[in-house]
């Protein structure tokens, strides 16, 4: 009689020390919690800085570690360079991805010479910033490496006050602002799983919007023009190509409708880790697509890697 297959370990890496410490814990707590349930044997890591640390607690070494991170340390290039020296097999996109993924002018100049729509703008220094002399308003001044909308900033026209010096870096990306919808494209290997509309209670989607409960609906499917809705997935998928992502990504898009018809789709960025969280985006393109969140989880324990 064959002995029974021996269930796969799992290290599900959550919290970290970035700036999105606490989305992390929530991603990681519901994607151990679904891989439990599909059978895995996992433990759960919040990870040091310290790189000697770190590998000690990934002995005994799993099979393989499904990253939960979000931002600088986890999502930018960094655990996948260490899991790479182990050889050990992680979700997710690999080193090269992750690092040129998180540095938004990088993704940017990857996106345009790929044909892909991108919007207008320029790193800016901090003196330049705070005179405010980089456009003319409104448009968005944003971190080059962070996420979850950290540390983002929208100056527009005629706004009564000055943009405070403790905000501003000593380089940050600014663009023109796009009026319009806010749209989102989950891609799942190299298959979009819709068009999702965020419709967010305040002003627009920020951290809070993203992450409090009833900060923002998610429309899915978006109510768009069918070429619209095609060209969204498509450029998305493209985009995942261009930077060479593996598994699950997320494109943000803005999509300016408030001209003539049919309107203009613009990339904004491409989210190598997406949140896994009770309100994250990529659950509910999932769902939509008739695949549950434990179905996606244990999906992409099955299809880790590890860079050569």
């Amino acid at each position: 009689m064959t002995a029974p297959q021996k269930a796969k370990r799992v290290a599900v890496l959550r919290g970290g020390w970035s700036a999105e410490r606490e989305v992390s814990l929530s991603t990681g707590r519901g994607c151990a919690e679904a891989l439990r349930e599909r059978g895995y044997d996992v433990v759960e890591i919040d990870p040091p800085r310290d790189p000697a640390a770190f590998a000690a607690l990934l002995t005994p070494r799993p099979d393989v570690v499904f990253n939960a991170l979000h931002g600088r340390g986890g999502e930018d290039g960094h655990i996948q360079a260490t899991l790479n020296l182990m050889g050990i097999p992680y979700t997710h996109s690999g080193l090269l991805a992750s690092a040129v993924a998180m540095d938004k002018p990088m993704a940017k100049a990857v996106f345009a010479a790929a044909g892909l729509p991108v919007v207008e703008g320029r790193v800016a220094t901090r003196d330049e910033i705070l005179a405010e002399t980089v456009m003319a308003a409104p448009y968005v001044v944003k971190p080059s490496n962070e996420g979850s909308s950290v540390g983002v900033i929208i100056v527009r026209e005629g706004q009564n006050r000055a943009i405070a010096a403790d905000e501003i870096k000593d380089s940050m990306l600014v663009e023109r602002f796009i009026p319009g919808r806010e749209l989102t494209v989950a891609v799942m290997g190299e298959r979009a799983l819709g068009v999702i509309e965020i419709v967010a209670r305040g002003t627009w989607y920020d951290y809070d919007a993203k992450y409090s409960t009833g900060g923002s609906a998610h429309i899915c499917p978006a109510d768009l023009p069918p070429a619209v809705y095609a060209e969204a997935e498509r450029i998305a998928v493209a985009a995942h190509k261009a930077l060479g992502c593996r598994g699950v990504s997320r494109a943000d898009f803005r999509y300016d409708d408030t001209r003539a018809a049919p309107g203009r789709l613009y990339l904004l960025e491409v989210n190598t880790q997406p949140g896994m969280t009770p309100t994250s985006l990529v659950p509910d393109a999932a769902k939509a697509a008739g695949i549950s969140y434990a179905e996606l989880c244990a999906w992409m324990v099955e299809g880790a890697a590890c860079d050569a």
